[in-house]
């Protein structure tokens, strides 16, 4: 991570938002720069003050953390953007992951694993939550199963929504950059999906819990 990381948090909660202005103080590397208590005001700041990293809340009244991230990914503003709430809906993960998300995190994690993940996101990983403990939802009925992937094909997927590129999965893995290349080929034409970004989505929705 290279040099201060300048943090604008942006949640209509008081309590929470002087909790993470607590423990942004404890993280070397990062300083506040401003906090804002709704996402108007929020994308206002952003456009004002350009943070490097920007903590929003979900779920917020008359302006939402998705409404804000659109209009910030619309004008193309050079922000790592994560999504800190309560929620760790499948849906929710997913909407946040479609509109260009580079993190998504629980409000009860532990403070150092909110720490591990922030200075995770400001490296240039994309973290999501932990996969969920308790089973999985029944699915709909479908006329056909779900595309058959290999292990390996699903330890890559994993990976994908973990962020990590082709060389950086290849190290994890231990196997070629080429070879994984290949295999990211294969996964998007078996699941009938354009980019890693639809990849990261689709196993948000269908692997949770269930990816080694």
């Amino acid at each position: 991570m290279n040099g201060m990381k300048r943090v604008l948090v942006v949640d209509d909660h008081p309590l929470f938002r002087k909790g993470m202005v607590q423990l942004l103080q404890t993280m070397p590397g990062f300083r506040l720069v401003g906090e804002a208590a709704g996402g108007a005001e929020g994308l206002a700041m952003a456009r004002e003050l350009r943070p490097d990293l920007l903590l929003l809340d979900l779920n917020m009244r008359e302006f939402g953390g998705l409404e804000v991230l659109r209009a910030l990914r619309a004008e193309r503003l050079d922000v790592r953007v994560v999504i800190v709430t309560v929620s760790d809906a499948d849906e929710d993960v997913a909407a946040a992951l479609r509109t260009g998300i580079d993190g998504y995190l629980l409000k009860d994690m532990e403070p150092e694993a909110m720490l591990d993940a922030l200075q995770a996101v400001a490296a240039g990983r994309v973290v999501l939550p932990p996969r969920p403990c308790h089973p999985a939802r029944p699915s709909q009925p479908q006329t056909a199963g779900p595309p058959v992937l290999t292990e390996q094909q699903r330890r890559i997927l994993q990976k994908i929504t973990e962020g990590l590129s082709n060389k950086q999965i290849g190290r994890e893995l231990d196997i070629a950059e080429g070879t994984v290349k290949v295999h990211v080929k294969h996964i998007l034409r078996k699941l009938a999906l354009r980019s890693r970004v639809e990849a990261a989505v689709w196993a948000v929705e269908h692997l949770r819990g269930s990816v080694a």
